[in-house]
């Protein structure tokens, strides 16, 4: 099986060999560390172990009822904010499946102009929903959830409940609705945070709703899990990201752009975005992640990145495997395009990502390209490991804790002082 590979760019004057070699030395202990499940974050780590929470039965019990749901659903909406959300939309738009029900997305905004479209939308449709919240206080999910649970059982009476699922911590108030009520109810783990739960009941549920095949995803967790145990700091993939990442910003690069050819990942962006942004954001320091959506995002911002200011740097995702063709062929006009005749689009893009790639290095722009074999399931599960567990380690490197999010509590508390809560 091919492995996802990572590798720089040609800017040796700003990570030289010396420096990274110096690098990894000093902070190798951290990656034994964090393959340790250390005592200082044992109750953020649930996702290390991945048998924890994606174990034989409970992948069974999810696939037992996203089948159900399938069977009958023409629409299922994904209820959640931020991380509750972010994990599951990311491998849906990425990997949409045939004779799948449509997945909508609700709870992620306060907007009710989006709210009474949705609703339309369901309108002569078998609709199904799933809440996700660990504590259930968040108040972009739990409006949504109280509308659409309302809809619901205008619509469908006593049947309601048998379309409603909800994920939270048991104990929690969603918890009790569940009991009270005899909707499903599948667990938020109280050892997970967020944005680190792609690989529980959380973000598995909606992808197998979806037709994704979570097995196969949760497979190529495990193996990205055992690969960075047996592989030294320095030819370890998550820590080398993570040492990339931090020697550039401790040389003021201050952005980090994941810049991708393949429109399927741009919700794997926004994952990535809220996994960095909201575990180093804090103390004053971390490295602001933003997205080049190419080649679209080329004809807006290419002209800033390739010659303005010197902030940025750049992780690009590369597919190796081809998943799909479209040979240009010729005809009679006269467009000016005939050099492209017989060539696949395929090819096409490849060669617009790499001539994007060297004219970004060349022009002093620090680029690392991490190579994924193929677009699939198992792979995805590789990455959402493999950034998460590099995450962990690039908090460390940085001092700061990977795992919590103080900082966002504070609109909150204003917000719910507003409302008179």
């Amino acid at each position: 099986m091919k492995k996802i590979e990572i590798s720089l760019g040609d800017q040796s004057k700003l990570l030289n060999l010396d420096a990274i070699e110096n690098f990894t030395q000093k902070h190798t202990h951290y990656l034994d560390e964090a393959l340790s499940k250390e005592k200082i974050y044992e109750n953020s780590l649930g996702w290390l172990d991945i048998d924890e929470w994606a174990g034989e039965v409970a992948l069974k019990r999810i696939q037992d009822k996203a089948n159900e749901v399938r069977n009958d659903a023409d629409v299922f909406v994904l209820i959640g904010v931020g991380g509750s959300n972010q994990a599951a939309r990311a491998a849906i738009s990425a990997l949409p499946q045939e004779n799948a029900p449509e997945i909508l997305y609700a709870g992620n905004n306060l907007s009710a102009d989006y709210m009474n479209k949705l609703l339309k939308a369901l309108e002569g449709k078998s609709v199904y929903i799933d809440a996700i919240a660990k504590n259930f206080e968040t108040i972009e999910p739990g409006v949504s959830f109280r509308v659409l649970r309302q809809y619901l059982e205008k619509r469908y009476g006593s049947g309601a409940a048998g379309r409603i699922a909800v994920t939270g911590t048991k104990g929690s108030s969603l918890y009790q609705l569940a009991l009270d009520n005899g909707y499903t109810f599948f667990t938020f783990p109280e050892n997970i945070g967020g944005r680190y739960s792609a690989l529980c009941d959380v973000g598995l549920y909606p992808m197998a709703v979806a037709g994704i095949d979570i097995a196969k995803l949760v497979q190529g967790a495990k193996e990205m899990r055992e690969r960075l145990s047996v592989e030294p700091a320095e030819e370890n993939i998550a820590f080398r990201y993570a040492a990339y990442r931090n020697l550039l910003q401790q040389k003021d690069y201050r952005l980090e752009m994941m810049s991708f050819f393949e429109p399927r990942f741009y919700y794997f962006s926004r994952w990535w975005i809220q996994m960095l942004a909201e575990s180093e954001g804090k103390d004053g320091k971390g490295v602001y992640p933003v997205v080049g959506n190419f080649s679209e995002d080329l004809h807006s911002i290419g002209q800033f990145v390739q010659e303005g200011r010197r902030m940025i740097f750049e992780t690009f995702l590369d597919v190796t495997e081809r998943d799909s063709s479209l040979i240009i062929a010729g005809d009679d006009k006269k467009d000016y395009f005939d050099y492209l005749e017989g060539n696949d689009l395929w090819n096409i893009n490849k060669i617009a990502l790499q001539s994007t790639f060297d004219a970004h290095d060349k022009g002093g722009i620090p680029c690392m390209k991490l190579t994924i074999p193929k677009l699939d399931e198992y792979y995805f599960g590789q990455m959402f490991y493999m950034f998460m567990f590099a995450v962990y380690l690039s908090g460390k490197m940085l001092k700061v804790n990977p795992f919590d999010q103080g900082g966002v509590e504070d609109y909150k508390k204003n917000m719910f002082k507003a409302l008179g809560k």
